[in-house]
């Protein structure tokens, strides 16, 4: 089972959920800008934020043996935040980067006036820098905010194969299936979508324009929903080339309308192993391998599996 993540925030993940999603078949991820919890209050914190998402996050995922992309957006719940809003000026310089994917997380959290300016301004980004986009439905009031979001992509001029919209359920999957949006659906432990609910609607839905990720925050989530989703496919009427589609192909073809996507397999032996720095930081701790043994040493970029790590 090969994997392509499309949605999850590694920054608030450690080394060992990389170790433990590479050994259950992710190859790639996509990580979208999102809120960190603690809210920013001014628009330096954001560009470090994005200089990681583009720089160090890539660097360690590749350590893991993971290709890693990001979305670069102002999110919806910091749109809210006037001294935020000079993000907006910085964007393009981040949105014409490489590894950068699609302009996201965008769209709504409580539906107020200032995200939907904040979101219309950066859906117009998209098409001026002829990027995909990912866009965020609220939590709250989500058939609402999912109508509106739709109505904005419309007027927006953008192709609906170019705008996912992600955080679905039973609710709200049919307008988006009527767009011509692609559909993304996040699978957590105890909120959203779980990984039974989202086979019946594959079941009723078909596969096409399907996205599946595990969004995995800083909250309580699991890295390896996608896989476990995968699993629950299997245990039904699906066979391995469906789950292949909606795993790797659907996410692939979506994020590919980039032309950024970088899917071979990292060469860590050839980029110095487990010696390799970016800005002078190392994932190793302690005393560094001795390059010489390093460069063969694969044990981090392709972990063993184990009795507590789940095979493909």
């Amino acid at each position: 089972m090969r994997i392509f993540d499309p949605h999850i925030h590694m920054t608030s993940r450690t080394t060992d959920d990389y170790q433990r999603m590479y050994a259950a078949g992710v190859r790639a991820i996509t990580e979208p800008a999102f809120w960190l919890g603690q809210p920013r209050t001014n628009v330096g914190s954001f560009v470090d934020y994005f200089d990681a998402l583009v720089g160090w996050e890539r660097f360690r995922a590749a350590q893991f043996g993971i290709r890693h992309h990001c979305t670069i957006a102002l999110n919806p719940k910091e749109a809210n935040d006037p001294r935020c809003h000079g993000v907006l000026e910085v964007l393009p310089r981040y949105l014409a980067k490489d590894g950068v994917v699609a302009v996201g997380e965008l769209g709504f959290d409580s539906m107020t006036d200032d995200e939907e300016k904040v979101f219309v301004r950066q859906l117009e980004l998209a098409g001026e820098h002829d990027l995909p986009v990912l866009v965020h439905t609220p939590h709250r009031d989500k058939a609402a905010g999912t109508r509106r979001t739709l109505e904005l992509v419309a007027a927006s001029g953008l192709a609906p194969e170019r705008v996912l919209v992600d955080h679905l359920n039973e609710t709200t999957v049919g307008m988006v299936a009527d767009s011509g949006c692609w559909m993304g659906f996040s699978i957590y432990p105890d909120t959203k979508m779980d990984e039974h609910r989202m086979v019946r609607i594959l079941a009723d839905r078909g596969l096409d324009r399907m996205i599946v990720n595990s969004a995995a925050d800083w909250g309580h989530s699991d890295p390896l929903k996608t896989v476990k989703t995968g699993r629950a496919m299997l245990a039904e009427e699906f066979g391995a080339d469906d789950v292949d589609k909606v795993l790797w192909q659907n996410p692939v073809e979506f994020y590919g309308q980039s032309g950024r996507l970088l899917l071979d397999e990292v060469d860590l032996a050839g980029t110095g192993g487990r010696t390799a720095t970016f800005e002078g930081n190392s994932i190793v701790r302690g005393q560094r391998p001795d390059p010489a043994e390093s460069s063969a040493d694969s044990a981090v970029a392709r972990p063993d599996l184990t009795a507590d790590q789940p095979e493909a």
